[in-house]
């Protein structure tokens, strides 16, 4: 079976950023399917380029996009792609099978045309709550604009074959509109070969010029706003006289240059923003680390994601501290293998992140039943059948 799979921000373990559709796609191909990558560059020096990447034909359209852009921008990325995107979908020949992941949820339009066109039917994963989530961002203001973009999403559900959501809380969200039996949860997965405890590299303590014996916080992944990274800044600044603990930043995003002022600003030596790495370094680094933190807007919206950082970091057999009430806290909790801090509380973070450091056997065993969760319920080999058997039920 010929598969299209659409991802606007699609990655290779080789490059900064998620990888979940690199290793579906992987999945399927050991299958027997062929999968065409339809995604973006910012780089590409003509407007198409074409490569095999690991047995995947990606078609690398150029549309700029970046963490940095502002609201106005990106919805010109989005539209950017969501034609361009459209106009090479029809062109490509023999599609059995289209499978569009958000976000934005205007990657559905180009499998909405296929579909309607030539009759292709179509998956659609939702990664995020389009259109709530930039609702209640206050980025969707208008009420005509709302209106629409939710009768957008509804469209959307109605002529997919079938929809996969990554977390509980976007399940949820889409059985306001759909039957259960349209819908499946498959969340974000953990890379237990990639992320996996063992020896410090000492040396890469001293090159990235971090103290050797610091007890070492990390929050790895996009810097945006609805990353709300502001709470950690303000527990870092109550630790400032404490040189025994360092927070470390892995990724960029809009909000870096504000927050890296507000260090400066506030003299804080105990932050270290280290710019963006492949899974790869990004895996070394977090290996130096003692505990790992996921951070949110404290938005309900937000409460629903299903981030990249949490999986790897149980995969990296971390303790995690996280601030979202929802079903990330409940994970955390049920399994033993983490903190929830109020995002309203700073006092409260520093708290915890003492109560750690002073409670090695705690940690170790946070950090075990992290791994075990990994190995178990969320490593890559077993969400990526789950994802290839849903395909194979619709088909």
């Amino acid at each position: 079976m010929k598969i299209l799979y659409i991802h606007q921000y699609f990655r290779t373990p080789l490059e900064p950023g998620g990888t979940r559709s690199y290793w579906i796609a992987q999945e399927l191909i050991k299958e027997g399917h062929s999968v065409t990558m339809l995604t973006t560059s910012s780089t590409i020096k003509n407007k198409i380029e074409r490569k095999i990447i690991d047995g995947i034909n990606v078609i690398y359209l150029r549309v700029p996009y970046n963490q940095k852009m502002s609201i106005f921008q990106r919805l010109i990325s989005f539209f950017s792609f969501m034609i361009k995107s459209s106009y090479y979908s029809l062109r490509e020949k023999k599609v059995d099978l289209v499978v569009a992941t958000s976000t934005p949820l205007t990657i559905g339009f180009p499998a909405l045309v296929l579909k309607k066109i030539k009759r292709v039917p179509y998956l659609f994963e939702v990664r995020d709550l389009w259109p709530e989530v930039p609702i209640q961002m206050g980025a969707l203001k208008n009420n005509l604009v709302r209106n629409l973009a939710i009768w957008f999403e509804k469209t959307i559900y109605k002529n997919a074959k079938h929809i996969i959501a990554l977390s509980p809380g976007m399940e949820k969200g889409v059985l306001k509109y759909e039957k259960q039996e349209k819908v499946s949860m498959i969340p974000n997965m953990a890379k237990i070969d990639a992320f996996y405890p063992r020896s410090k590299n000492i040396e890469l303590v001293e090159k990235l010029g971090l103290k050797k014996d610091s007890f070492k916080l990390i929050h790895f992944g996009a810097l945006g706003i609805a990353n709300g990274i502001d709470t950690i800044i303000e527990s870092a600044t109550l630790l400032k006289d404490d040189d025994s603990i360092e927070f470390i930043f892995i990724g960029g995003g809009s909000t870096e240059e504000a927050m890296k002022n507000k260090c400066k600003n506030n003299n804080l030596n105990n932050v270290h923003f280290l710019g963006r790495y492949a899974m790869q370094e990004t895996s070394e680094i977090v290996n130096l680390c003692d505990v790992s933190l996921v951070s949110f807007l404290d938005l309900p919206i937000l409460y629903t994601n299903s981030p990249n950082k949490l999986f790897d970091s149980l995969s990296a057999g971390k303790p995690l501290i996280v601030n979202s009430a929802g079903w990330t806290k409940d994970l955390v909790e049920k399994y033993k293998c983490g903190y929830y801090s109020n995002p309203k509380e700073p006092s409260e973070l520093v708290t915890i992140i003492k109560e750690l450091q002073n409670e090695p056997e705690k940690m170790k065993l946070m950090g075990e039943n992290s791994r075990k969760l990994a190995e178990n319920e969320y490593d890559k080999s077993i969400l990526c059948a789950k994802f290839v058997n849903v395909i194979s039920k619709i088909s």
